[in-house]
């Protein structure tokens, strides 16, 4: 059975960040090994920085040596204190490590900080508990003990894997071909509410393809947004300016006041409505309006919706606002498409940082949004991803890029099984 640290992922995340995005791999745990400083200590020397936590009943307790040490070693220490969220330090030393433990120190000693692992206590000297903000309580009784190894969050070894990981998505999406060539490029409508990050992930996926960060559409946050008409978006490939096979189609957003007339939807989805189409959020396009499409290919046609959301305003939408998108979401399907969900804006969360990216579905803030979607909107969790728009960056970032060429190759292999599933009158001869 596997190992597992006591620490919440708030409280991981608290002590990983305060001391500069480092990921921490357990190296002891006092109830699973002998309750022994000796082996501790030994399970520890030369694994490079290292954090000893201490479970106390009402608090957390770290130990930080930045330095990888060895048994003939001072070293200085960082000692911290978690409660809440609020985090306080004072350093000591240098000592030998040993010193720090009872069972190789005289206990009778007065110390600045003892961990007395048999009798599982930490004892302190009153400057330090003064320092430490902590009541004058000379020892303190905990209940676990853990070590961990500290390493950086992206080393040189993780960023290799996400570069050789980027230059494959952007392989496979350069190299992709419609299901048995139907259409040329399938086309994927973004959907949701104003200011989500429709726009934003048009500029962040040509960013990716174009080799630098673009801007070409505009993005805004007013109460209508910048998309008030419908615009079908090809990206061109950098090294030959030929166009990938997909577009991507940006239309108005979703509002309580105004916004994208709903009736419009289907209309989109089946191909009526023509690039540059002016919405009109009092009333839907009609035959009559002169751009209208009367007969429209498959081409034409929507083969892929995304709906887009900001993380940080899901649990914020309005009834009014909810009862639009599950009718949007209704829609979609009746027209015979699969609806999937772009959550943005989560790199700007609390306490995620750009090195959890990598590894952003196990991220618990980002579960949770996700369980919020799949609750409120009735999307399916595996129909939900991850991506991080460039908003105000000017220099393209590998690992942004790897979410969210992911995002769009699976929209890619939604459109296909939408080609798949058409009925032979609907496949244009």
């Amino acid at each position: 059975m596997a190992v597992t640290t006591r620490l919440t992922w708030m409280q991981e995340k608290k002590l990983q960040n305060y001391l500069g995005e480092k990921q921490f791999s357990l190296l002891y745990k006092a109830s699973v090994r002998a309750i022994s400083a000796k082996d501790l200590l030994q399970t520890c020397y030369n694994q490079g920085p290292t954090i000893t936590v201490i479970y106390s009943f009402d608090r957390i307790l770290g130990a930080y040596i930045q330095e990888n040490y060895h048994e003939n070693k001072p070293v200085r220490i960082t000692l911290l204190v978690l409660e809440g969220t609020e985090i306080s330090r004072c350093e000591i030393g240098p000592r030998l490590p040993h010193c720090f433990y009872c069972s190789w120190y005289d206990r009778n000693k007065i110390s600045n900080f003892l961990i007395d692992l048999s009798e599982k206590t930490v004892k302190m000297s009153l400057g330090t508990i003064k320092e430490l903000k902590l009541p004058e309580n000379q020892k303190i009784s905990f209940q676990e003990c853990e070590v961990f190894r500290c390493e950086d969050l992206l080393d040189t070894r993780k960023m290799k894997g996400v570069t050789e990981l980027r230059e494959s998505l952007l392989s496979a999406i350069r190299t992709y071909k419609p299901y048995r060539d139907l259409v040329h490029q399938v086309r994927i409508l973004l959907l949701g509410p104003t200011g989500a990050g429709k726009s934003s992930f048009f500029n962040s996926v040509k960013s990716v393809f174009r080799g630098c960060v673009t801007h070409q559409v505009l993005v805004g946050s007013g109460t209508t947004g910048t998309s008030e008409q419908y615009r079908t978006y090809s990206v061109k490939a950098e090294n030959d300016g030929s166009p990938l096979p997909f577009m991507l189609c940006d239309s108005m957003g979703l509002s309580e006041e105004g916004g994208l007339c709903m009736d419009d939807i289907h209309h989109i989805l089946k191909g009526h409505v023509p690039d540059r189409y002016q919405f009109d959020c009092m009333k839907p396009i009609t035959q009559t309006n002169s751009n209208y499409i009367k007969f429209p290919l498959l081409k034409d046609r929507i083969h892929c919706v995304a709906f887009v959301f900001d993380a940080n305003s899901i649990e914020n939408l309005s009834n009014e606002m909810v009862t639009k998108i599950r009718r949007a979401r209704r829609e979609t399907i009746k027209c015979g498409v699969v609806p999937l969900v772009l959550l943005t804006c989560v790199d700007s969360m609390d306490l995620i940082r750009r090195g959890d990216i990598i590894d952003i579905y196990r991220c618990t803030p980002v579960k949770l949004k996700m369980e919020a979607v799949h609750r409120e909107l009735g999307f399916a969790l595996s129909d939900i991803f991850v991506v991080c728009n460039y908003t105000s960056e000017w220099a393209l970032d590998p690992i942004k890029d790897v979410l969210n060429l992911s995002a769009l190759r699976q929209l890619l292999w939604v459109a296909d099984d939408f080609l798949e599933d058409l009925p032979p009158e609907e496949i244009d001869n």
